[in-house]
């Protein structure tokens, strides 16, 4: 049976909500930044820009890519980008800051498979993938490697990189960079999800949808 847009709209927000609180996890975890944090880190002092400008940067360029390499950016694509900063914000202030390594592993840990859970629930409406998901399912698709592996490529390539040029290392983002394929691949595996077989809607097919229902109901 069919899903509603309100139904595909509720379940990608869901999933963006999931997405913000595993990254807020983590965050307070504080053992390290996430690989693309150093990633943004050591570009961000080798070009002087904010570190805000350099992960929109990154984002956009991470998007350009996967759509020259085929893949489709949804309105999902728009909104991971400005929902789940607004949702962060909140989120962050609420979920308690960890004082010590020992409680700072499991809520980094519990962080990533909660950021796992949230790109499954946001990814299957089919509403389009946010830029570094789009490219890791970009690089499934031409590789035909398992997407846990593409997605520990792409976050041990931008920690490294990042490193290179002066970001930040701690435990946490090892950890992160090593293990965060793994735990989506085994979130998808569990839902039976392949992400490379969903067929993403461009935000002018979900607006003609949308808005010719609306005509529809008025009418």
């Amino acid at each position: 049976m069919k899903q509603s847009y309100l139904s595909r709209i509720l379940q990608l927000t869901w999933g963006l909500f999931l997405g913000a609180l595993g990254s807020s996890f983590t965050l307070n975890a504080k053992i390290g930044f996430t690989p693309w944090g150093v990633f943004h880190v050591g570009l961000s002092k080798v070009t002087n820009l904010s570190i805000g400008s350099i992960a929109i940067m990154a984002g956009t360029s991470s998007g350009l890519i996967a759509f020259i390499l085929g893949e489709k950016l949804g309105i999902g694509t728009v909104l991971d980008m400005i929902i789940s900063g607004i949702f962060l914000d909140i989120i962050i202030k609420i979920v308690p800051t960890a004082t010590s390594f020992a409680w700072g592993m499991p809520m980094l840990l519990t962080g990533l498979i909660i950021d796992a859970l949230g790109t499954y629930f946001y990814m299957k409406p089919g509403l389009g993938a946010g830029p570094r998901d789009s490219l890791m399912v970009a690089f499934t698709r031409r590789t035909g490697l398992p997407i846990g592996v593409c997605r520990g490529v792409i976050e041990i390539l931008v920690v490294t990189i990042g490193w290179r040029l002066g970001g930040m290392v701690g435990v946490g983002t090892i950890v992160a960079a090593f293990t965060i394929g793994f735990w989506i691949q085994m979130i998808f595996k569990l839902f039976n999800f392949d992400a490379t077989k969903i067929n993403h809607e461009l935000i002018n097919q979900t607006y003609n949808a949308i808005f010719k229902k609306v005509v529809k109901i008025n009418n």
